[in-house]
């Protein structure tokens, strides 16, 4: 049974800086993705990576992170800039069987496993 485990999160203070990973065996041909779900809000996709590479962002962290996979350690990345306190929310890792960014993303469809999350706080 395939497991996504994501790191530890945190608390960081407006325009800090977060690091996440998510260990994962057996999912190199995977597309992998980062969600979110802040309280009392519908769960959002944050970013998305092929089994080659491509990635994708929804627009409100463009410019701001940076998604990555490492095969070989089977970890996938999220290297979080510039955070705001509407990134506050609980962050979770997914994989999709396709192998890449659908269109439909977004919305974690064909998200095969799920992460169990890790908290994020931003404070302003």
């Amino acid at each position: 049974q395939v497991q996504l485990q994501e790191s530890r999160g945190g608390s960081v203070q407006s325009g800090g800086s977060l690091r996440l990973s998510c260990t994962a065996s057996g999912l190199e041909r995977y597309a992998m993705g980062w969600f979110r779900q802040a309280p009392g809000k519908e769960r959002e996709g944050v970013s998305c990576i092929s089994w080659r590479g491509g990635t994708s962002y929804v627009d409100s962290v463009k410019g701001r992170f940076t998604v990555s996979r490492d095969n070989a350690k089977n970890t996938l990345y999220l290297q979080m800039n510039s955070l705001k306190p509407e990134d506050t929310a609980m962050y979770y890792c997914a994989a999709d069987s396709y192998g890449y960014c659908s269109s439909f993303w977004m919305g974690g469809t064909g998200y095969n496993y799920w992460g169990q999350g890790t908290q994020v706080t931003v404070s302003s």
